[in-house]
């Protein structure tokens, strides 16, 4: 739809991503009457897959690129089958701008009918000298004899992009659009092809355009909601850019969803408090603000309400679930926890990424310390990193474990961070990779 919007945080999506999402996708709804659609940019983690179940909400739509598909430009325009007599196409094509469609039984394309396939036909049936075949004789006779079967076929979900060569060298003006398996969803004109519309994106609690989903630059980007250091993408024209110190964009949301008037429904606020606590570990974080705070008694006021499935929850209990919902090394891939919640940067010349894992305990970091090394390595090696470095962080006592992939710029032996006998830093005290840990990193590789 040309007016639909997408609400997405970053790629690798966190709970307050995914909460800051859905949360003002619901606000631009409600306030503005906008047709918003909340999204993320890859698969859920542990914790938010807990939230969003025990709130009983489904996750948003899965988008991981914005550059246009063959969907986006695709007409389903009537068919007939081939059986059917030319007359029925005749009639089909002054209702559809001069083509007929014509679908076998089993849903798959046989060949379209147009000007061009209904003259070759009439040149072969009537020769050069027209004899006595009437129209009523020729409109009588089925489909099948005047289709043009060559028409290209593209998949709904390919991008248009990939194709455009093969396009631009191909002598037709339509194209059948299918679904996996072959069967017919529509037709895509040329000029339509040649000029997809552009995807309509707000970014939430991001503005890095490595942190965002692939293909931004093809997309219409009309807005930044965030609470992140700068990097922000490019833009033709001035969009609207909030980024503002708070401990979590879903902070952010819950304001301006309070200066409309507006409260959320019990399972939507629930899922903002999530992410809110989770980003500033209940409070603990140097990210916290006293506006976290009001945000979150004001979420626990709309979450926590006798018919809501947050009923009798505190903030502190109902907090505290949602961090062990997403601590714990044991029950993961080594993969996963070095990758499913880690950002990607450039600063000094160099490419690094910082991933973040939660335990309740540090002592488990022992048994699990090898094949996470070796997992990090493979991640810096497969990303074309000069490092990586993943944080354990305690979120019972607030204290982090940082392990670096193996050789790593000596820079950073300087940092404040001492090292230990198994290989890890004792980050003593360092709970936020946004507030502590990246500015330490930035501080040594942009001297």
């Amino acid at each position: 739809m040309s007016d639909q919007i997408y609400v997405v945080g970053h790629i690798n999506p966190d709970t307050d991503t995914v909460a800051a999402a859905m949360g003002y996708a619901w606000l631009l709804r409600e306030r503005d009457g906008v047709n918003t659609v909340a999204a993320r940019a890859g698969a859920l983690n542990a914790q938010t897959a807990w939230v969003l179940k025990t709130l009983g909400l489904e996750p948003p739509v899965l988008l991981t690129d914005a550059s246009p598909r063959f969907e986006s430009v695709m007409h389903r325009l009537d068919t007939l089958r081939p059986d059917s007599q030319l007359g029925l196409a005749w009639t089909l094509a002054s209702r559809t701008g001069g083509i007929a469609p014509v679908v076998s039984e089993d849903g798959k394309p046989f060949g379209l009918i147009n000007g061009l396939s209904l003259f070759k036909y009439f040149t072969e049936v009537l020769g050069p000298r027209p004899g006595n075949a009437t129209v009523r004789e020729m409109m009588a006779v089925p489909c099948a004899d005047a289709v043009d079967t060559t028409l290209p076929k593209y998949a709904a979900n390919a991008h248009i992009r990939d194709m455009l060569n093969r396009i631009l060298r191909d002598e037709h003006n339509e194209y059948w659009v299918v679904d996996e398996n072959g069967q017919y969803l529509g037709i895509a004109r040329q000029r339509d092809v040649l000029n997809p519309p552009r995807l309509k994106i707000i970014l939430v609690d991001h503005n890095e355009p490595r942190q965002a989903i692939a293909a931004l630059e093809e997309a219409e980007l009309l807005e930044i909601l965030d609470h992140h250091r700068l990097g922000n993408p490019h833009t033709h024209t001035p969009i609207r850019f909030t980024v503002d110190i708070v401990g979590s964009t879903s902070t952010l949301v819950s304001e301006q969803t309070a200066e409309a008037g507006l409260s959320m429904p019990p399972a939507l606020a629930g899922t903002l408090l999530a992410g809110l606590l989770a980003d500033t570990l209940i409070f603990t974080s140097p990210t916290t603000t006293p506006r976290d705070k009001a945000a979150a008694d004001r979420l626990s006021r709309w979450a926590f309400v006798g018919n809501g499935p947050l009923k009798g929850e505190t903030i502190e209990s109902y907090g505290k679930a949602v961090l062990s919902a997403g601590a714990g090394l044991s029950n993961r891939d080594p993969k996963d926890v070095v990758s499913t919640d880690i950002k990607p940067f450039e600063a000094g010349g160099f490419k690094f990424a910082v991933a973040q894992a939660e335990v309740t305990d540090l002592l488990q970091i022992a048994e699990h310390l090898d094949p996470l090394r070796f997992a990090l390595d493979e991640l810096k090696d497969k990303r074309g990193l000069d490092f990586a470095m993943l944080l354990i962080t305690d979120v019972v006592r607030g204290t982090s474990r940082l392990l670096v992939s193996s050789n790593a710029t000596p820079i950073l032996d300087d940092l404040p961070y001492p090292p230990l006998p198994d290989g890890t830093r004792d980050a003593a005290g360092v709970v936020s990779r946004k507030k502590q840990l990246l500015p330490a990193v930035l501080g040594l590789l942009e001297k």
